[in-house]
């Protein structure tokens, strides 16, 4: 027998008559979840919109065919991992420029967009819980969307990646993804172990989950102040002192990146310092504290968006800036696209 609940049932029933308040009722307390997993699976907040809209509407065809043996979210997360692998098999997978090639050892002035490349993109993490999706599971919700978990993501073929995420985010067991994704539990647990294996190798040994709740109370609020203030009054040495000897700053879509200390200095002074007047907005992004930062050039009037700069955090000090420059990525966080 189901164990579905008698309210859900009947939601079903009526969903099934072409209800669409019934349908909303099934769906409204999964879609942020939902939507989350494709942003794990695609990574891209823009991709994951789509995906969520094209399985929900595969759900909304397919309510003759749910014959109720397993949960909604089963059903629901089943249908989203197979729409995500149909987007990945057309698609490709999703790049930071540190997957292209060697850092740069100096300010590359005038760096042009690689547009070629699909770049992955920031999540917006609002609302995202901060416990596990289920007591199986071996992530929690937030560590999930980090960045250098997402980013290890992308180096899995799209039956591993949807393995990982189904068996160690959301908790599923090895049957049940083996029915998921029509194949035998002996495959998925042979996928597991290779996607264990190439995550391991490319995730930090420490989440910055776990580093956030370490930091002392409003140290995390005041690392993003004092580095906006550092940008904003183009005070270098204000922003070194916030920065890891082995820090790197990376701006998709371009290619190139800077790691350490001398080379994110040199391009500090000769790019971001000195290109404009900066404001900032603090948010949160990925599960890490991150700055929009808006751009007002000499002979403009307005700041406007120019990027989402999410910051990995290490010892009290930045080890990691990514930059996330578009407009785009602003209305995503429903943040402004200007300030005045």
């Amino acid at each position: 027998m189901s164990d579905i609940p008698s309210s859900t049932t009947d939601d079903l029933a009526l969903a099934r008559e072409g209800d669409d308040a019934a349908f909303e009722r099934l769906v409204t307390p999964l879609r942020r979840d939902l939507h989350a997993h494709c942003y794990r699976m695609l990574g891209s907040a823009h991709d994951a919109d789509d995906a969520l809209q094209d399985a929900m509407v595969r759900a909304w065809r397919g309510l003759a065919r749910f014959e109720g043996r397993s949960s909604v979210r089963t059903w629901l997360h089943t249908i989203a991992t197979r729409t995500c692998l149909d987007i990945i098999e057309s698609r490709g997978k999703r790049a930071l420029p540190v997957d292209l090639g060697p850092s740069s050892d100096r300010a590359v002035i005038d760096d042009a967009p690689l547009t070629e490349v699909a770049w992955l993109g920031p999540y917006p993490d609002a609302g995202l819980s901060s416990g596990r999706a289920a007591p199986e599971a071996r992530y929690e919700q937030r560590e999930a969307v980090e960045l250098a978990f997402v980013a290890a993501l992308q180096h899995l073929p799209g039956n591993q990646r949807a393995a990982l995420l189904l068996f160690e985010v959301l908790g599923f067991s090895a049957a049940e993804i083996a029915e998921a994704m029509a194949t035998s539990t002996a495959s998925v647990n042979s996928a597991l172990q290779r996607a264990r294996r190439i995550v391991a190798e490319k995730v930090p040994p420490r989440t910055q989950q776990q580093t956030l709740r370490e930091l002392e109370d409003g140290r995390m609020q005041e690392i993003v102040a004092e580095f906006s203030a550092a940008l904003e009054n183009g005070d270098a040495d204000s922003l070194l002192a916030l920065l890891a000897k082995d820090v790197t700053w990376s701006m998709p879509p371009l290619p190139h990146w800077y790691r350490g200390i001398e080379a994110v200095t040199d391009f500090a002074v000769r790019v971001p310092l000195t290109c404009g007047s900066w404001r900032h907005l603090p948010t949160s992004a990925n599960g890490q504290p991150a700055v929009a930062c808006y751009l007002r050039r000499d002979g403009e009037t307005a700041h406007s968006a120019w990027a989402i700069n999410v910051l990995a955090l290490q010892d009290g000090l930045i080890r990691e800036i990514t930059a996330f420059i578009g407009a785009e990525h602003f209305r995503v966080f429903g943040l402004p696209v200007e300030l005045p």
